[in-house]
């Protein structure tokens, strides 16, 4: 298993550099029109919809159009919407709990949930078109928030933050990710070589409180993110979205936390 993982991470790590350093952006919008009918396939399937696929296909039109027709990158409106389903619905949802399937609020929730991860890959397009390091500056908060709370929890953790969502978190370890995301943050306002990066930019543009405040702020969507999937997961009764990806599981496996992190990230971008 560890060595399929290892393959496939690294196959993934090669497709990415080679798409990054092309410099085309039409090649980097057909990798994430792939990768985003795949999330949609996979979303509507632990939502136990009939026909994923067509619903898929559907879902990955409208992206296709979106980027084509130049309407991808519409201010903050998107990302906007993206921040308020969260806020309003989706992170309530963990508190709450989840409509039954095959009912109207799930299929009404299958709709929002999929607003939610359009408007991710369209976020993530409008921070590679500002430039790839932004864009991975964005990406690599979310990843230092999950090796954190991972390295934390195993060290410290005893208070459970969702137990019947994720047993495996817990308090002590999305602290942990959050610290490790302040102190990884901030030395990264030595490097001047950095300058064009999303925590750099928060220092320049807000100071110190709005560093903290936004970091923060970011580790925290990107627990809700995860805890989210997790939640979907349990009441389909899957262990991954799927097996699109040999050791990790599915694409929604991988970038659930970034779901709601990406669109946070180009809405703060529009305020600085």
């Amino acid at each position: 298993m560890l060595k399929t993982r290892i393959i496939t991470a690294l196959v993934l790590l090669a497709v990415l550099l080679l798409v990054i350093f092309s410099g085309s952006f039409l090649v980097f919008a057909f990798m994430s029109a792939v990768f985003f009918a795949a999330a949609a396939w996979e979303c509507l399937r632990l939502f136990g919809n009939r026909h994923p696929a067509i619903g898929a296909g559907l879902w990955t039109a409208a992206f296709v159009w979106l980027v084509l027709f130049g309407h991808f990158d519409q201010g903050p409106l998107l990302p906007g919407l993206c921040v308020a389903i969260w806020a309003l619905r989706l992170t309530p949802s963990l508190a709450m709990g989840m409509p039954p399937l095959g009912g109207m609020g799930n299929r009404l929730l299958t709709g929002i949930y999929g607003v939610a991860i359009l408007g991710a890959f369209i976020s993530l397009l409008v921070l590679f078109s500002h430039s790839a390091l932004y864009m991975f500056s964005v990406m690599a908060i979310v990843w230092l928030a999950d090796i954190g709370a991972y390295f934390s929890g195993k060290a410290f953790g005893k208070r459970k933050l969702a137990p019947s969502i994720s047993p495996g978190k817990s308090w002590e370890g999305a602290i942990g990710g959050a610290l490790i995301v302040l102190v990884v943050g901030a030395s990264t306002l030595f490097v001047p070589s950095l300058h064009d990066t999303f925590a750099v930019q928060l220092y320049l543009n807000w100071g110190w409180p709005g560093f903290v405040l936004v970091l923060l702020l970011m580790s925290a969507a990107s627990v809700v993110g995860d805890l989210f999937e997790s939640q979907l997961k349990r009441r389909a009764g899957m262990k991954d979205s799927s097996n699109l990806l040999p050791g990790h599981g599915g694409v929604l496996d991988r970038i659930d936390a970034l779901i709601p992190t990406l669109p946070l990230a180009v809405l703060v971008g529009y305020w600085m």
